[in-house]
């Protein structure tokens, strides 16, 4: 059972979880043309929290015990859910390409190990800050080969630099301070912040225009069910069950996979200059994710 058990968490699990995020970035591409980013996910969060409400209910799931600890279940949610989708669909929307984006986000495991100390309380080793190194140059030409890549849409890129420091100050926030909450009500929780937070941004900012076709209504399925319901529990299941800074790796396999996708459905390739600096960063990824002892 054991053995069963961590073959799922470690081999498993985070297969299925590379797979269903990399959809993320294919949803977003597809939905975008029928409303406006922040539109789209006040929505999707609203609806995901009340799908959530008869779970929470018929399940008799257990509430937080405080308003400190909803406090941080809200903030977790609002950076993970809030500040990394609102980043990568305005990015996307602003005209970077779905590998483009998918391949800034996976930086997040380089800020979560940064992050670590800070947050956990752990000390990096000395091959960690060599990793530091060779990570942060696979980054250097990550994000130069980019800059040429997204012709000229600086802000694209600033709103996807923004995304990545969401869910890594995110998922380490949720690893302190969320990470014995329920799921089915804390994820209630997290998706009611979110979606406060996107709707104040959609009144704010946009036109709160939807164009109700099949595309828009199936593309919106797609991410209610699988990523806001699927790929955001498994998320959080290994959060809780793995070292933060190795669960951030996987985030590293996600844009390969994404690459691959936007190649099959909307014809988009990846520089051969971000690719080199995607394996070089990997180099730094391996190293810099191992195992740390805490101070």
């Amino acid at each position: 059972m054991h053995i069963e058990k961590s073959f799922v968490i470690t081999v498993l699990a985070p297969g299925i979880f590379v797979l269903l995020w990399s959809t993320g970035f294919i949803g977003a591409k597809f939905i975008l043309p029928y409303a406006e980013p922040a539109t789209i996910l006040a929505l999707r969060f609203s609806l995901v929290a009340l799908l959530l409400v008869p779970v929470v209910w018929f399940t008799r799931s257990p509430w937080p015990e405080s308003w400190r600890e909803a406090g941080h279940i809200t903030v977790s949610g609002i950076l993970v859910h809030g500040v990394y989708l609102g980043g990568v669909f305005v990015g996307i929307n602003l005209g970077l390409p779905v590998g483009s984006s998918a391949l800034i986000v996976s930086l997040q495991p380089i800020i979560t190990a940064m992050l670590i100390g800070p947050f956990l309380g752990r000390r990096l080793q000395a091959a960690q800050w060599v990793g530091f190194v060779i990570g942060t140059a696979g980054v250097l030409l990550v994000v130069t080969s980019g800059v040429a890549t997204f012709s000229g849409e600086v802000l694209g890129l600033a709103f996807s630099v923004a995304a990545v420091l969401g869910i890594s100050v995110g998922t380490l926030y949720h690893k302190r301070y969320c990470v014995h909450m329920d799921l089915r009500t804390g994820s209630l929780i997290q998706f009611a912040g979110a979606a406060l937070l996107m709707w104040a941004c959609s009144a704010w900012f946009e036109e709160q225009v939807i164009s109700w076709t099949p595309v828009f209504l199936i593309a919106l399925a797609w991410l209610i069910i699988v990523l806001s319901l699927g790929a955001v529990t498994l998320l959080w299941l290994l959060v809780r069950y793995g070292a933060a800074e190795r669960v951030a790796s996987v985030f590293f396999m996600v844009p390969p996979v994404t690459a691959v996708l936007a190649w099959i459905f909307f014809g988009e390739t990846m520089a051969v200059r971000a690719m080199a600096g995607m394996g070089l960063a990997a180099v730094g990824v391996f190293m810099v994710t191992r195992k740390s002892r805490p101070v």
